[in-house]
């Protein structure tokens, strides 16, 4: 019997599709809209080769895959992933909760999508410059260290903002362009803003849960209602800094497009100071999402309508 349902798992675990549902590719739209937006600046900015484009969200999707399927691994392996109450946002893949994969091959998964972005990385140090190779290390530390040791530390949602926020925008330009500028900058700022926020929101029904395996995220330490006064600071930072870079002069007037968000914004904030109805919260979560996707892609679109029409940017 035993011999069976063994015989039966390694089969499950065969399947693609239950690969493919490990790496959460719900969360999969992230890294293509952050390399659009990075992209686009670079090309604003009179640099772009579209291989170049493709190889780096190749590499983001590959340690976007890692980070997910890591954290996966080491929430069940705490315990956290049998306590956690599942929504479509949060409480991880399932698939080793059902059993459709062991923890060796997920922790192993994880491992190889990191080793696989590895020699992207290389290629683009060796053409364009050692420069990258900084934001590469840091990138990778925040990946690897992000669920065994900075979740345990205070204010941990600055990890993911910065290494999966900040870093991958300002990679995807320095891939096409071999520098970094004002206007990378201005458009991976926001990016990590939001990624953090999304992190955040997330967080909210996992709290006990998490709370339970000594992590020490924004809503356990600070409280719902306070991590909701976070959530809602970066997410006026947000738009406050788009505005900035358009007043400045960093970035065309044509990003001002990312401000048709603000709806879905608003709404994500109402719902995180109602917490306490699931509801709400899972509605302000799919708001969340689609104001952290819209951004960037928005952002974007701005570039890339200001190289098209240079007299509207």
């Amino acid at each position: 019997m035993a011999t069976a349902f063994s015989s039966n798992k390694r089969k499950r675990s065969l399947i693609p599709k239950t690969w493919f549902l490990e790496a959460r590719p719900q969360f999969l739209l992230l890294p293509m809209m952050l390399t659009v937006s990075g992209s686009a600046a670079a090309l604003y900015d009179g640099e772009f080769n579209p291989v170049y484009a493709v190889l780096v969200l190749v590499g983001l999707l590959l340690c976007h895959i890692s980070v997910n399927v890591l954290n996966d691994y080491a929430d069940f392996q705490s315990g956290i992933d049998l306590k956690t109450v599942k929504t479509p946002f949060s409480g991880g893949s399932g698939m080793l909760a059902a059993r459709k994969l062991t923890p060796g091959q997920v922790l192993w998964y994880g491992i190889i999508c990191l080793i696989l972005a590895t020699p992207i990385g290389i290629f683009f140090v060796i053409l364009q410059g050692w420069q990258l190779l900084p934001l590469l290390i840091v990138a990778a530390l925040c990946i690897v260290l992000y669920t065994p040791v900075i979740l345990k530390t205070t204010f941990p949602e600055w990890s993911p903002g910065l290494g999966l926020g900040v870093l991958p925008v300002l990679g995807a330009y320095f891939a096409q362009t071999g520098c970094y500028s004002l206007t990378a900058v201005g458009v991976a700022i926001p990016s990590g803003f939001l990624v953090l926020n999304l992190l955040l929101l997330n967080e909210f029904p996992d709290a006990e849960a998490d709370a339970s395996a000594e992590r020490k995220t924004l809503p356990i330490t600070a409280g719902k209602r306070k991590a909701a006064g976070v959530y809602t600071l970066f997410m006026v930072l947000t738009y406050v800094w788009i505005a900035a870079m358009v007043i400045a002069g960093i970035t065309p007037k044509l990003t001002l497009l990312a401000l048709l968000t603000l709806p879905f914004a608003v709404k994500a904030i109402r719902g995180a100071f109602n917490y306490s109805d699931p509801n709400k919260l899972i509605k302000a979560m799919a708001n969340n999402v689609i104001t952290v996707l819209g951004v960037p892609l928005l952002l974007g679109t701005g570039f890339i309508l200001s190289v098209i029409f240079p007299v509207l940017g």
